[in-house]
């Protein structure tokens, strides 16, 4: 059976546009997004029979790169998801 995509990202949470959330301590609506041009399968931690395809982001914090998975899933809902395992950088094409 193959594995899910979905697997390969773990739900870090939910919240509205501009609303507080940390990834790795750091809240990602304060620094710039990078895209790495690679896209992730994730499900919905509220109903996850919903699987959405978001953007893969690193940020620059502190001299260190953070990379995650973030998209809106409704109007002004961002989930926002970190690699699983963890990972700091792109997958390599």
């Amino acid at each position: 059976m193959a594995a899910d995509p979905t697997d390969h990202w773990t739900a870090v949470g939910v919240v509205f546009d501009g609303d507080a959330i940390e990834i790795d301590g750091a809240n990602p609506w304060k620094h710039s997004w990078q895209s790495t041009d690679e896209m992730a399968q994730v499900r919905h931690p509220a109903y996850p029979t919903q699987v959405h395809e978001v953007p893969v982001y690193v940020m620059q914090v502190d001299g260190r790169s953070i990379l995650f998975a973030a998209g809106e899933l409704s109007n002004t809902v961002w989930g926002f998801y970190r690699p699983w395992p963890a990972r700091s950088e792109p997958r390599s094409a």
